[in-house]
Order: structure tokens, then C-alpha cells, then sequence
């Protein structure tokens, strides 16, 4: 059975990587995928956040951050170390197979930290926001699985290590939304307060 996902996974993977190729997305994955592309939308939110809830604003920033360490530690420090499944480009019998369009990170595959941490941002955002901003839920999904899928086109991990990666990532998202929800609870009414009585 788990031979025949890890085929499945494979099969998948050459699809992407290979069968997707052109110019257009080697130019565009790549930089989607590298963390200093986001570092102006991580700056604006950060003022953004600050400058429009004050004091509020400071402990979304604050919450947002230990949320990343939350999800970075469990797939990187404790899922990845479990298991130690080479990455594609690192896998002796697989990497003649792939096209490398980026630097094969020395770490393991399973699961992507890349996956786990930008949909457990994504989806404690949405929590917090998905009444006041309803296309937020759409923009931050669409945000992180276009991060996800440019991990499998440069060759660095397997489709399972993104949706796994994906589903602890939400989880994570979730469950930090939903203890800041029973943390600090006015803020939520402030925000249905805003949508019912608009200004």
C-alpha cells in the first residue's frame, strides 16, 4: 500500500516538474517559493496590522510569529527527523529523473516546512479575518498552495510532503486561531460590531 502512494507520489511529481516545464514558470516558481520575495508583504503587514488595530495589531504580529515557530518546529525539528525521507533531488535512484531549478537543500522532504508554515499562517489569518475581508480566505489559500506547488516544480519535494505539510499546516492555523479566539474574544466583536454598524 505505501509503495504504491510513494509511485503515485513519484508519478505526480514528474508531472510538475517535468511535464509543466516552460520558460514562464522557471522564471516565476522559483521566486515564488524564496522566502526574501514575501519579506515587503510580511513589512506591510506588520504596519499594516500595527497601524490599523494599535495595540491589537501588536499581538496579531506577535501571534502570527509564534505561530510560524509552532508549525517550523513540528515539521522541521520533529516530523522530518522521524521520518528522514530524502528529498527528490537528493534521492539516488530518483534525482537523474528531475529537472533542479533550484539549490537542493541538504534537510529531508517529509514534511515541507515551506507548506506547513505559510498554510498555518494563512489559515490563522483567515480565522481572524475571513468576516471583515471575505476574499482574505481565497487570497491566503491561493498564496499558500501556489508556494506549495513551487516546491514540487523546482524539484525539492514530493507532492505528499506538500499536502501533508498542507493538512499540519492547517491544523495549526486553525488551532492557533482558535485559542486567540478564545484569548481575546473582543476583537472578534469588535469586528462583527464593524460589519453590522459600517461607518
Amino acid at each position: 500500500m505505501w509503495q504504491e502512494i510513494v509511485n503515485i507520489d513519484k508519478e505526480i511529481f514528474l508531472w510538475i516538474n517535468q511535464g509543466l516545464s516552460s520558460s514562464f514558470l522557471d522564471g516565476l516558481l522559483p521566486i515564488l517559493r524564496n522566502p526574501y520575495t514575501w519579506a515587503p508583504l510580511y513589512l506591510f503587514l506588520i504596519i499594516f496590522f500595527i497601524k490599523h488595530y494599535g495595540k491589537m495589531g501588536i499581538i496579531i504580529v506577535l501571534c502570527t510569529l509564534v505561530n510560524f515557530g509552532i508549525s517550523d518546529a513540528v515539521s522541521s525539528h520533529v516530523i522530518k527527523k522521524s521520518v528522514e525521507r530524502l528529498r527528490p533531488c537528493n534521492d539516488p535512484e530518483f534525482k537523474e529523473h528531475i529537472t533542479l531549478r533550484v539549490r537542493c537543500g541538504s534537510g529531508y522532504s517529509f514534511t515541507s516546512s515551506h507548506a506547513t508554515n505559510h498554510f498555518a499562517m494563512a489559515f490563522f489569518w483567515i480565522v481572524l479575518f475571513r468576516r471583515k475581508w471575505r476574499h482574505a480566505l481565497w487570497l491566503c489559500i491561493l498564496w499558500a498552495t501556489a508556494i506549495g506547488i513551487s516546491q514540487i516544480y523546482v524539484g525539492v519535494h514530493y507532492p505528499f510532503d506538500i499536502l501533508c505539510g498542507a493538512v499540519l499546516g492547517i491544523i495549526i492555523g486553525l488551532l492557533s486561531g482558535w485559542i486567540f479566539k478564545r484569548s481575546v474574544p473582543q476583537f472578534f466583536t469588535t469586528q462583527t460590531n464593524s460589519e453590522t454598524n459600517p461607518v
